[in-house]
């Protein structure tokens, strides 16, 4: 797979563009094409680029509303329902994620459950959306079923991302996690550079461990993290998320062969408001000062913090262009042409 840059403005440009062709209103389209954009500014295309064919592969099957706004159905305390209408899911995410956060300054916590809503792209857009507004930020969302249950010969659970963002002066904590050993996306990156994963991901048909990204898809057997562990985090995931929306669960989205129609939970805490926030930055500083004088196996080596590496590679990208796949780039092109 060959890589060029693109400068970030540029690569917005050609994705707003194309949405505002396919029904966008163009500030629906300049705020989803960002959403894209900022996945492979951050050094996640596989959650970026790479997924917008698939995206528009959706609204021209009907399953993606290009401007549904989603519609608060319910509210109980510091906790809102809304229904996402089938409206796009990075809109929806970012929308459902801004009412968390507007819900939390005034009282400390704000919660959004939404159903109906559809694949909200790169996770870890919606924990960064909220340290930058000095909240913490979780959310998780169901999935098609795309992965076994611990022991299972088919795709009965979704690979669920869990999201889970810390505010810190000096480098937010943010973790952004598929149930998964690793995301489809990821996976999918590897088979097309005709490469095997660096561990084992999943299952091959005779339910023996395999580094085959190719066959992993092809059966959606992808491993659970922890194996058993993370099979049972991917199930109440699921659960949490379909209960407090009242939408669909895996099991449900899976019946229609497509993934739409999923649930989704947003929650913000804003520290200030909790009586939290100087014990917090004093908290978080001790933590990851103590994680960083870890002793490693190489010692040419650091561990790392979630999130620690994402503001170094944006600047550097942003000074020198997005990296974005060749043929991807071209075939979002053309489309211009």
């Amino acid at each position: 797979m060959k890589d060029q840059r693109i400068p970030f403005s540029r690569l917005q440009e050609v994705l707003s563009s194309i949405l505002i062709q396919n029904q966008f209103f163009p500030d629906r389209a300049a705020l989803s094409a960002r959403l894209f954009a900022q996945s492979s500014l951050d050094g996640v295309p596989s959650h970026g680029l790479n997924r917008f064919l698939h995206y528009l592969s959706y609204i021209k099957k009907g399953l993606i509303q290009p401007n549904a706004v989603p519609e608060r159905i319910g509210q109980f305390g510091s906790l809102e329902r809304w229904n996402g209408r089938l409206g796009p899911g990075n809109i929806n995410a970012h929308l459902a994620m801004k009412k968390a956060i507007q819900l939390a300054k005034k009282s400390g916590m704000g919660v959004v459950a939404m159903q109906n809503t559809n694949h909200w792209m790169r996770a870890g857009n919606y924990g960064w959306q909220a340290v930058d507004e000095a909240c913490i930020g979780i959310c998780f969302t169901n999935t098609k079923p795309n992965m076994p249950a611990y022991g299972g010969s088919e795709a009965k659970l979704g690979n669920n991302p869990l999201v889970i963002a810390i505010p810190r002066k000096n480098g937010s904590i943010v973790l952004d996690m598929a149930m998964s050993q690793f995301a489809y996306g990821k996976m999918a990156i590897f088979e097309k550079q005709g490469q095997n994963m660096p561990y084992d991901a999943g299952f091959d048909q005779r339910g023996d461990l395999t580094k085959s990204p190719k066959e992993i898809i092809e059966n959606e057997l992808a491993m659970p993290i922890g194996l058993w562990k993370g099979a049972g985090l991917s199930l109440m995931l699921d659960m949490l998320a379909a209960i407090l929306s009242g939408g669909q669960a895996t099991h449900e989205v899976g019946e229609s062969g497509e993934e739409y129609g999923l649930s989704q939970v947003f929650v913000a805490l804003e520290p200030s408001k909790l009586g939290l926030e100087e014990w917090m930055d004093t908290k978080a500083e001790q933590v990851i000062e103590d994680l960083k004088q870890s002793k490693t196996f190489d010692n040419n080596k650091k561990v790392r913090y979630p999130g620690e590496q994402t503001l170094r590679v944006r600047q550097e990208n942003l000074e020198l262009g997005v990296p974005v796949d060749v043929d991807i780039w071209n075939q979002i092109v053309k489309i211009l042409e």
